[in-house]
């Protein structure tokens, strides 16, 4: 029987020269990808932020490559990410051998990294669209919902603190009232200091102090001084209270007393399956090509009041507009359409029954304003019997953001004994309808846009664009919970892993291009040959095979 051989173990004997960790990274692994990429781009916004003197500091871009790669790899706490830079080799690779505590990681990234690592993001999307990877010409849209670190349970409703505030005035006013009824004889000074329907603590305050000075020098009952007391003690601080929850909640209907910027949405993924409200941040991003290209944080659940800022903060990054503008039905308000149209960007943007006009049940429904015939140049509907529905007046509305648009009213002349009423209306006189035509034209042109071609082509990538990118991000990456408080914190954590979701996927086209990197120095070479951008373009990045002749000619051009 042969005597089994097994391999010598050297771990107690010293070695004459260093351990070299570079021959232990694989050529195409991601992590090579992004210290070729951080190396090359300018940090002079992070290197600002910091001053002389002291003890010497860990390098900004250093802790920069770390954070990318360790929210690249599922690693979203500075203490796994510092945990990582003493046990996995990729990190000690990265960092260089430096081994920075989890403060040290969470300080950069809580505040060195606050308004510099947009600037970062935007370098890296430039560098793509540079090099041919994206074009930064069409936007496709979207928005999730991501719980806060807030305690789920920590609410403040507007409407509650609405509703309680009103109910201490009246108290007050009551307490003011039996003050004036007691002291007859400065009613008149009492009197100016009568509380107002809408009252602040400053008022309340300064008329307290005035109803103390009356009644210095006078005799007042027991029981009316401990109302004072507790007008005093109690009313007032509880009163600069509700005054605080409003100013803190602005427009929003609420906000988390342990995360002030986040708003109670609701949300899909709902660990108690009975659709509870938590606090969240809405996130909307833009993606080409699955890349991340724009993101921007907002304190309001609803998507379509975000869409504007959203684009004017694509703009404020690249200097630009987009060309096409991709979106779902969440989006399709005459206020975006109007955004649109201005820009000069292409409406792909779907409203709120698109898909179902395409029914034929729809088409034939005689109650849908969309279904009566339109005489543009006498201005006037025909009902479904052939009447006149002449315009009767005009009404000016406002969304929630304060958008301006003009409502106009038309009516049937007669509908009495209209034989098929019950179907075209269920109005006790005659039908009446109301009309935007400025979201009637932009209706029609987005219609028109997306039952082409193009809008074809366009809607059916919408669906593995953003959507997917999505699905990379809350499941396959598992983020579905932020770890910092407040809305700048929040959008570092966005930042950083949209970084890593760019860098990620970039990797993932490289290997599956077949691009033999060789050196790491070749790596900006290789990105800036426009056969391998040609390939981008032509090979979709989730098929792995790819044909020879791609592989060859990528060879070549090398």
């Amino acid at each position: 029987m042969a005597r089994a051989i097994f391999k010598e173990s050297f771990q107690n004997q010293p070695s004459l020269f260093p351990f070299d960790f570079e021959r232990l990274i694989p050529e195409l692994h991601p992590v090579r990808l992004i210290n070729s990429v951080i190396e090359k781009i300018d940090i002079t916004t992070i290197l600002n932020t910091y001053v002389g003197g002291g003890t010497s500091s860990y390098h900004p871009r250093m802790l920069l490559k770390v954070l990318i790669f360790g929210y690249l790899n599922n690693l979203y706490s500075s203490r796994k990410i510092a945990n990582a830079i003493q046990e996995n080799i990729y990190f000690m690779w990265l960092s260089g051998q430096c081994f920075p505590d989890f403060r040290t990681i969470n300080n950069f990234r809580g505040k060195r990294l606050k308004g510099t690592i947009e600037d970062i993001f935007k370098q890296v999307v430039l560098l793509l669209a540079e090099n041919g990877v994206i074009s930064l010409k069409e936007v496709f849209t979207d928005g999730t919902k991501i719980e806060s670190v807030a305690n789920r349970y920590t609410f403040v409703w507007k409407g509650s603190v609405e509703k309680n505030k009103q109910k201490l005035e009246s108290k007050i006013q009551v307490v003011l009232d039996e003050i004036s009824q007691v002291i007859e004889e400065d009613n008149k000074e009492i009197e100016e200091t009568a509380i107002a329907p809408a009252l602040t603590s400053e008022e309340l305050n300064r008329k307290i102090q005035a109803i103390n000075e009356i009644l210095k020098e006078k005799v007042v009952p027991k029981r009316l001084e401990k109302k004072i007391e507790k007008l005093q003690n109690q009313a007032l601080p509880k009163l600069a209270e509700y005054e605080e929850h409003l100013r803190i909640m602005g427009e929003r209907n609420s906000y988390s007393k342990t995360d002030r910027d986040a708003t109670f949405m609701r949300l899909k993924e709902d660990h108690m399956k009975n659709g509870q409200l938590k606090p969240a941040y809405n996130l909307q991003l833009s993606t080409e090509k699955n890349f991340i290209t724009n993101f921007t944080l907002h304190q309001r659940p609803g998507d379509t009041v975000t869409y504007n800022s959203h684009m004017e903060s694509f703009n404020e990054k690249y200097n630009h507009y987009p060309d096409v503008a991709i979106a779902d039905a969440g989006y399709g308000s005459a206020e975006n359409y109007e955004f649109l149209d201005k820009n000069g960007i292409e409406i792909y943007v779907k409203y709120n029954y698109f898909h179902k006009e395409q029914n034929q049940k729809f088409k034939l429904d005689v109650s849908r304003v969309e279904n009566l015939h339109y005489n543009s140049r006498d201005d006037y509907f025909v009902c479904p019997m052939g009447q006149k529905m002449t315009p009767v007046g005009h009404a000016w509305r406002k969304s929630d953001l304060g958008y301006k648009y003009q409502i106009t009213y038309y009516q049937a002349q007669n509908c009495v004994g209209c034989p098929i009423r019950g179907a075209c209306n269920k109005q006790k006189g005659n039908r009446r309808i109301e009309v935007n035509h400025k979201l009637f034209i932009y209706k029609q042109k987005a219609r028109e846009n997306l039952l082409s071609q193009k809008g074809k082509e366009l809607r059916g990538r919408r669906c593995s664009e953003v959507e997917q990118t999505f699905g990379q991000l809350k499941w396959n990456k598992k983020f579905k919970r932020y770890l910092l408080r407040g809305i700048e914190k929040v959008s570092i954590e966005t930042a950083i892993l949209a970084l890593a979701h760019n860098f990620q996927k970039l990797s993932v086209l490289l290997s599956n291009l077949g691009v033999n990197q060789g050196k790491t120095d070749l790596l900006m070479n290789w990105l800036n040959l426009k056969l391998f951008v040609y390939s981008i373009l032509t090979v979709h990045p989730s098929n792995p095979k790819i044909t020879n002749i791609y592989c060859l000619k990528i060879k070549e051009a090398a």
